[in-house]
């Protein structure tokens, strides 16, 4: 009987490789070759400089104090936690799904005690009686051989998860390193802001001062008096409006962080000029840059885990053989359980055939396969949306370098309107009102300034996000 056996779990073994999951074909990319030509004015050819997208974030956010910041939040951050614990969850059902692919054998011992009443003895004189069993076996319970890859495609997918999982957690990161460096831009803008609404205000003030002394020397006129205090309490409400946003700027990149951030370690306020990053090493084409990007890698993993659940599914219409078998040792004392003649096995091996089911194999075929085919819209989707990120973050960084520049050329302008203008009041041939005006301008034209810096670092940032940006 021991050949026969052997015999068949042989042949088991080499049934055991058959594979009923389709064949996977990546789907062709629903986007242009080519980045839109307005996106951007460098040119899309392969080149030998590296593409933005493989810097490491520390050689792209060269500043001190966002590194320090973003350090902070890869240490701290909740949802970056949370997706590393996800991977942790992935990968232990994986391994639930490996172990299915091999026997699992367990030790027993027991110990049977039963007692036989004297009305049903055999004896004579009939008398009760107490009997003791001893057992110790192994034993393989119900364990299925893959004849059809059934058991390798549900592992197949459990794999594609887990790695789905460790694409998210890449991607979570990239997000949540864009997302400290723009947090902290925003907070350097309004503390610009604020510095900005202080210069002003005290500026304003020296005027009003000087005002109302001309006024009571009889030269400016009380209207010049009150237009000079509307000005003053205007940027006393603006300087309330700044600090109300600088606290819940800390706010909320405090929560990025995950942890109280050190304000002495932060770039001060008017420090933006100060801050630069990487601009001239090309974006790649559409081809190299998406399929870098972890969330369409993730994507692309579920994909795979819909399409290994096609074959799981096409497994269930076909038999299914199980094994179950024991050996072990059976005695009446314990002292006798390891002697010689006690030995005992069992091996019970089982087919299944589905005959009839209602439909219900071929209902989870089709459920699978469009499972399989969402999956696909859903990899395309994230191709799609890829490309028009990437396409605004390269339209935008093409206009706003030229906006910056004439911003600053408008400052400039204005700077010397308000200068002219207050000459003009000195001199009596204008009145305030003009100041006013060209004053008005000068501090709207230094706050758009501000806002276009703030603007232009944010969308490099995010340029490096879209991009698939390094994480080392």
């Amino acid at each position: 009987m021991t050949r026969p056996l052997l015999a068949a779990l042989a042949a088991a073994t080499l049934l055991s490789g058959c594979s009923l999951v389709p064949d996977y074909l990546r789907p062709d990319l629903p986007v242009p070759a080519l980045w839109p030509a307005g996106a951007d004015p460098a040119p899309q050819a392969k080149t030998d400089k590296p593409l933005l997208g493989d810097m490491a974030w520390k050689e792209f956010f060269t500043d001190a104090s966002l590194q320090h910041l973003i350090e902070q939040a890869l240490e701290n951050n909740r949802d970056l936690r949370v997706a590393a614990l996800n991977i942790e969850v992935a990968r232990a059902t994986y391994r639930v799904s490996e172990s299915d692919l091999f026997p699992h054998l367990d030790a027993g011992a027991s110990e049977t005690i039963q007692r036989n009443p004297r009305s049903i003895s055999s004896s004579v004189p009939k008398t009760a009686s107490t009997t003791r069993r001893f057992n110790a076996n192994l034993g393989i319970t119900s364990f299925e051989l893959d004849l059809f890859g059934r058991l390798s495609s549900l592992e197949e997918q459990s794999l594609e998860k887990y790695l789905a999982t460790e694409e998210a957690r890449t991607s979570t990161r990239i997000a949540l390193i864009a997302e400290v460096a723009n947090a902290a831009l925003t907070l350097f803008g309004d503390r610009a802001l604020l510095n900005l609404t202080n210069e002003t205000l005290g500026s304003r003030q020296a005027s009003l001062e000087l005002i109302e002394r001309s006024f009571q020397q009889g030269v400016s006129s009380q209207l010049d008096v009150a237009q000079a205090r509307t000005a003053v309490e205007t940027a006393r409400v603006n300087r309330s409006r700044y600090q109300r946003q600088v606290e819940q700027d800390k706010n909320a990149l405090t929560l990025l962080v995950g942890a109280p951030i050190d304000e002495t370690k932060l770039a001060t306020a008017g420090d933006l000029g100060g801050i630069h990053f990487v601009e001239d090493l090309p974006t790649g084409l559409p081809s190299e840059v998406l399929l870098r990007r972890p969330d369409i890698a993730q994507a692309e993993h579920a994909l795979k885990a819909a399409n290994a659940n096609i074959g799981a599914a096409r497994a269930a219409f076909f038999p299914t053989l199980s094994l179950t078998g024991s050996f072990g040792t059976t005695s009446t004392t314990l002292d006798t359980l390891f002697a010689a003649g006690t030995g005992a096995w069992a091996f019970a091996p089982q087919i299944t055939m589905p005959i009839f089911d209602a439909g219900k194999n071929f209902a989870n075929l089709d459920s699978a396969k469009a499972s399989r085919d969402i999956a696909i819209a859903q990899y395309e989707k994230s191709i799609q949306t890829a490309f028009s990120e990437v396409s605004n973050a390269l339209t935008a960084k093409s206009t706003l370098s030229e906006q910056m520049k004439s911003q600053s050329d408008l400052v400039a302008a204005t700077r010397d309107s308000y200068r002219l203008s207050r000459a003009r009041y000195e001199r009596g041939i204008d009145n305030y009102l003009s100041v006013l005006d060209s004053q008005r301008s000068l501090y709207g034209a230094e706050q758009d300034l501000i806002s276009v810096q703030v603007s232009r670092l944010s969308n490099l940032v995010t340029l490096y996000k879209v991009l698939g940006g390094g994480v080392s």
